[in-house]
This record gives structure tokens, sequence and C-alpha cells, in this order.
């Protein structure tokens, strides 16, 4: 009798971050793969590429959102958000409910791509409350949380520290570091911010240091889980590093690559 072939048990787990309206290959991401991982910015504000395109272009059109990305690159943030200021003064209509119908538009669209099962957290332009309204039963969101994923323990801790970007979802850091405390040791952290390395938090077209976490940093150093996935940062200095026994992996941009980070065991 010919010998039994052996199973194939190999898990194979997509990553995304910094998804930004690419509904398109969203729809795509977690083909082949037993589970989709998402760590946030599905919302797409302003795209520093092409500043055509987002909600910002979409209300005051594609020259001032040339002016605002000028301002920001400049680090000019107050004269930023004066000039903001000014153009929703003369938008006609409530700021809020401006900018959450079109943050609902996308997260429509968004969350009916997702594959089953997507496991998710949020990114510091997402709106969390409106989460809830959206993700459908194959989509589990955590923050702060572990769930376990082909026998390995996956942490997921989402948003951002506070800057003078004052984007939707931007915490203290003390509130944060407790998310990661929480969370204790895994196999896999993902993040959508980094540790706060200078390599990883360095955006080389923004041509500024992103906010970065102390306390992830510490951990990572502490627990030592295998990797430490996060985005965030766009084009950064370095997309991966190994600090001690873990591997870094900045798993964006997806909005412009379209392509999935891969892990598989």
């Amino acid at each position: 009798m010919a010998p039994t072939p052996a199973r194939n048990t190999t898990t194979r787990v997509h990553v995304i971050s910094d998804v930004h309206g690419n509904a398109r290959d969203l729809a795509r991401a977690g083909e082949g793969a037993d589970a989709l991982v998402c760590l946030g910015d599905l919302v797409l504000f302003l795209d520093y590429a092409d500043h055509s395109r987002g909600i910002f272009p979409d209300l005051f059109g594609a020259a001032n959102a040339d002016r605002i990305v000028e301002l920001r690159t400049a680090r000019r943030f107050a004269e930023a958000r004066e000039f903001q200021a000014r153009l929703w003064a003369g938008a006609g209509g409530d700021r809020r409910e401006l900018i959450e119908g079109a943050v609902r538009r996308q997260y429509a669209e968004m969350f009916a791509a997702f594959p089953t099962p997507t496991y998710a957290t949020y990114g510091n332009v997402d709106m969390p409350p409106l989460w809830r309204e959206y993700a459908g039963p194959g989509t589990t969101v955590l923050d702060g949380e572990r769930v376990e994923i082909g026998g390995r323990v996956f942490g997921f801790v989402g948003g951002g520290l506070r800057t003078p970007m004052r984007t939707p979802y931007e915490i203290g850091d003390e509130e944060y570091a407790a998310k990661i405390e929480a969370v204790g040791e895994v196999d896999v952290l993902c993040t959508h911010i980094p540790p706060e390395v200078p390599e990883l938090v360095y955006d080389t077209v923004a041509r500024r240091f992103e906010r970065g976490s102390r306390a992830l940093l510490d951990a990572i150093r502490r627990t030592r889980p295998r990797y430490a996935l996060f985005g965030h940062v766009h084009q950064p200095l370095a997309r991966r590093m190994r600090i001690g026994a873990t591997e870094c992996v900045n798993v964006g941009h997806f909005a412009s690559t379209g392509r999935p980070w891969v892990l598989e065991w």
C-alpha cells in the first residue's frame, strides 16, 4: 500500500495597512490566504501623491489641496489649520456632517471589499465609532486585543499618537501604552504606527519624522514577538529592521502598491 501523502498544514496570512480608498485592490488582497489582516487607515482624506484624490479635494478642489500639502510638508501646521478654517467657513455646510458623510461612503465600499475572515484595527485617520456599523460578520475588529490565527497569537493595537495634524483617532501616550500592555506576549504584534526608531518613522517623501511609539518599542524588546507589523509611514527610510529577536516590517503603503505582505508558517 502506498504511503498516505502528508497533509499541507501551511497557514498563509496576507497583511495590509494604509488602504486609503483602494477598494479595487482590497477586493483581491485576500486571494490565496487563510486570513487577511488590516492595520487601518481605510479613509482617503488627501492623497499626497495625487492631490486630486480624496475627501479634501472633492470638497475644495485640487488647487487648495496643493496648498495644504505645501504647508504641511513645510511643517507650517498653524498656517495649514488657518487655511483649512477659511475653507470650511465657506463650505456651506456643517464640517462634521460633510466629513462623516464622505467617510461613510468610503467605508461602505471598503468594508464590502473585505474577505472572510478579516482581522482589522484602526488607523489614525479612521473613525472607530463608524466601524461597528460597517463591519460584517466576517470582519473582526480588535484594539488592545488578541486573536489566534493558525495556532499563532496575534495582538492588535490601533490608532496613532497625538500630532499637530490632529487626525481623527489620535490618543495620548498613556492610553496607547495601556493597550500595548493589555495585549501582552504574542507571536505577532500588529499596530498601525511603528515603534519609535528613527529609520522606521522617517518619511522620505513627506520629509518628516512621523510619531512612533516608545511603549511599543519597549514591548518589542521585552516580550520578543516573532514579528512586529505596522504601517502609517508611507515611504519609510527602512521598511524592515530586526530588533533583537523580532522582525519589524512596514506592511504599507497598500494604496500605492496594491500588494499585501505575506506571512506563512
